[in-house]
């Protein structure tokens, strides 16, 4: 069964999705029902019964919260039934995919230092000195170098922060709550963008979205993807827990 674009909570009207929700769950030894099609507090018991004893394709286990989101539906029913993205909606895009992934690996020189020669590269590609946070820079670097390879022209606003990059940005913007409900709007090639509070944030670049995850390319971050990391690093996250948005570029 498809995932429906939207998280399944308590008091979901559907009667057809909650009767198949509750089947599943009954199946899995989590629940008994003899009224069906009603997701109430008995329905959120099983729900979390169920996340308590599974865990999501990334081996972790389910946020015990009661409600169906990608994840947790992509381990109900299946993984090919949440939506999935390997290939970019642009030449673009998958360009700068490519440039992206041929960065992984590059660190920072000295460790810690937010410089070297590729993270001074990238930093001077947003007018930025050399010791300052560069994923922003990143991202535009690898942009620009994409563009540079096709002839076209770079459609990133050029900063080096990343919500003057969400703020200003003339891409197509899929805010954090809509793509939590409907992850079949993320696509690789796309941006991510978090913020931390502060005005501070975090960024990078789609490789590909499975089942409730995106799958990313980042700078200036470390194998936890924790931010003002010592590198380049291929990273995956949870599509609920990138708390600003994505954005999409389409040329």
């Amino acid at each position: 069964m498809k995932y429906p674009k939207r998280v399944i909570k308590q008091g979901e009207k559907d009667t057809t999705i909650v009767t198949a929700i509750q089947n599943r769950l009954m199946e899995s030894g989590c629940g008994s029902f003899t009224i069906f099609g009603f997701y109430g507090p008995k329905t959120v018991v099983a729900v979390k019964l169920f996340q308590s004893m599974h865990r999501d394709q990334e081996g972790n286990p389910l946020e015990i919260d009661g409600k169906i989101g990608s994840i947790t539906w992509a381990v109900l029913f299946g993984i090919e039934d949440v939506s999935s993205s390997t290939s970019s909606s642009s030449e673009l895009l998958t360009e700068a995919v490519n440039v992206a992934r041929s960065q992984i690996g590059k660190m920072e020189n000295p460790p810690g230092s937010n410089k070297g020669p590729e993270v001074n590269e990238y930093l001077s590609c947003v007018d930025c000195p050399p010791g300052n946070f560069w994923c922003a820079g990143f991202v535009y670097w690898c942009f620009n170098k994409a563009a540079k390879n096709l002839h076209k022209k770079n459609p990133l606003f050029k900063t080096a922060g990343c919500l003057n990059h969400w703020n200003h940005s003339k891409g197509k913007k899929i805010p954090s709550k809509e793509a939590t409900n409907n992850p079949s709007l993320v696509k690789a090639g796309q941006v991510f963008i978090i913020s931390h509070g502060g005005g501070m944030g975090h960024t990078g670049i789609i490789e590909r979205v499975e089942g409730g995850f995106i799958h990313t390319i980042e700078g200036n971050s470390n194998t936890s993807g924790y931010r003002n990391g010592i590198g380049v690093f291929s990273i995956t996250r949870k599509i609920a827990k990138i708390n600003k948005g994505f954005i999409e570029y389409s040329s």
